[in-house]
C-alpha cells in the first residue's frame, strides 16, 4: 500500500495563519497536520484557519488530530476553524456530533440529524433546540 500524501502550507498574518492541507489526512499523516498546528501555537498564532478544499480525504485520525488541536487552541486563547471540509470528515463531524467545535457553529445550530426523528414539541426548553435521534435501529433483542 503507498504512503499517503499531505501537503502543508502556512501563511501567517500577524498572530493569524491560514493553514492549507493538500492530499489525504490518515493514519500516517494525521502527526504531520497536529506537528503542524502545534508550530503555529508555538509561534505565538492565537487563530488558525485551516482550509481542506484540497483534501481529497479524511478519516477519524485527522479528526483526533484536529480536536486535539482546538483543544490546545482553547487553552492558550485561541481559536482553531475548519473550512470546506471533504465530504468524509464532513460525515464524520456530523456522526460524532462535533461539528461545533471546529466549524465555527454554535451549538444550537448544527445540522440536522441524519436520522429522521420527530420534532421536539414547541414548548421544549431552548437548550434542547436540536432534535433528538434513536440510539438504536433495527431489531434490537
Amino acid at each position: 500500500m503507498p504512503l499517503s500524501q499531505l501537503t502543508v502550507h502556512r501563511h501567517d498574518q500577524g498572530k493569524q495563519a491560514l493553514i492549507t492541507l493538500s492530499g489525504e489526512i490518515d493514519l500516517e499523516s494525521a502527526p504531520l497536520v497536529r506537528e503542524s498546528l502545534e508550530r503555529c501555537l508555538r509561534d505565538g498564532i492565537r487563530t488558525i484557519d485551516v482550509d481542506l478544499t484540497p483534501v481529497t480525504f479524511c478519516d477519524c485520525s485527522g479528526l483526533n488530530a484536529f480536536l486535539h488541536a482546538a483543544q490546545q487552541t482553547t487553552v492558550v486563547g485561541g481559536t482553531l476553524r475548519l473550512h470546506r471540509p471533504p465530504t468524509t470528515l464532513a460525515r464524520i463531524l456530523d456522526l460524532a456530533g462535533c461539528g461545533f467545535l471546529l466549524l465555527g457553529l454554535s451549538f444550537g445550530h448544527l445540522s440536522p440529524p441524519l436520522v429522521d426523528a420527530p420534532a421536539p414539541p414547541r414548548s421544549a426548553s431552548p437548550l434542547r433546540s436540536v432534535p433528538l435521534a434513536p440510539v438504536l435501529s433495527g431489531d434490537a433483542r
